[in-house]
């Protein structure tokens, strides 16, 4: 990925009506501008954390993801879905939380990540990336505006980290995760492996408090978008009013002076964020351990096997 726009869009959307949400998209790729050409390969990884126990809030919209699958099958693409949740299957997920049926209607494919080449990263950490992350040619990343009790907050950046394939996302927490550094040293590693595309984040109803899986819901009513998920997540800081070095992931982007990581230099087109900050948007003030406890990756492992049980069935 070519980390260099400092554009980032900023709409209003007050609820997830489809059509709202395909105008804008359009407007997001007019004013990038992003082209998809006929016949490419193109991911929507949405982010999938688990389905259980949120109805759906963690997630990102149903209707988010297939507004932006029409307008991808609109430019010829072909399109696959998927990611890779911290618990079960994306398949799993994507049709216990109403993705399956928001895009039935649609020539699209639904996966559950397999795993691909193992990689290492700059940093000296070895990933095993998934085998339809690295096969596509375009990846189009649907975060979820959310607060995390581990860094804070997870934005574009952080949902990255769900190309790593399955169970070894446990255990990169596991190995990597005893030091907060290194841990988001290994997630800004992976924005230089990853396939060119854009990142269209769903802050309808965002998710505060705490996250990235029991939070309460937001009317935080926006949708934001850029070729720089670096830039994105800087803008988006800026709505929540959290101060960017409290960010664990903002810290690395811009100790690495990545493009994208100075608010004074981002370029809005329509909105800027002070027209649509939140007032009272809650943030974790204590943060948990990023390494898992034994309990965790039990559950975490003991999900995956139940999965591929029920698929065998």
């Amino acid at each position: 990925m070519n980390i260099s726009s400092s554009r980032v869009g900023i709409l209003r959307c007050a609820n997830y009506d489809r059509k709202s949400i395909r105008e804008c998209i359009n407007r997001f790729v007019d004013s990038f501008p992003f082209t998809v050409s006929r016949g490419t390969k193109v991911l929507i990884k949405p982010n999938l954390v688990a389905a259980r126990g949120h109805d759906g809030l963690a997630c990102t919209h149903p209707e988010c993801v297939a507004a932006v699958a029409e307008w991808c099958l609109g430019q010829g693409a072909r399109v696959c879905i998927g990611d890779s949740p911290a618990f079960g299957s994306g398949v799993d997920v994507m049709k216990r939380v109403g993705i399956a049926d928001a895009v039935a209607s649609l020539d699209v494919k639904l996966v559950s990540f397999t795993p691909g080449e193992k990689m290492c990263l700059a940093g000296g950490a070895s990933v095993v990336v998934a085998a339809e992350v690295m096969e596509s040619d375009v990846l189009i990343n649907l975060p979820k505006v959310k607060a995390h009790s581990q860094v804070r907050m997870t934005l574009g950046v952080k949902n990255y980290f769900g190309i790593v394939s399955g169970w070894r996302k446990a255990y990169l927490h596991q190995t990597v995760g005893g030091s907060e550094t290194r841990f988001a040293e290994m997630i800004v590693d992976l924005l230089a492996i990853v396939p060119p595309g854009m990142t269209i984040i769903d802050g309808i109803s965002a998710m505060h408090k705490s996250g990235p899986l029991d939070g309460a819901a937001y009317p935080l009513g926006i949708l934001a978008g850029s070729l720089n998920p670096v830039a994105l997540d800087t803008a988006l800081l800026d709505v929540v009013q959290l101060e960017s070095d409290r960010s664990l992931l903002w810290q690395e982007c811009y100790r690495r002076n990545l493009a994208g990581s100075i608010l004074d230099q981002l370029e809005y087109p329509f909105l800027c964020p002070e027209e649509v900050r939140a007032a009272d948007f809650s943030i974790p003030a204590v943060l948990s351990p990023i390494r898992f406890n034994g309990t965790q990756v039990l559950r975490s492992i003991r999900k995956r096997i139940q999965t591929v049980f029920r698929a065998l069935q």
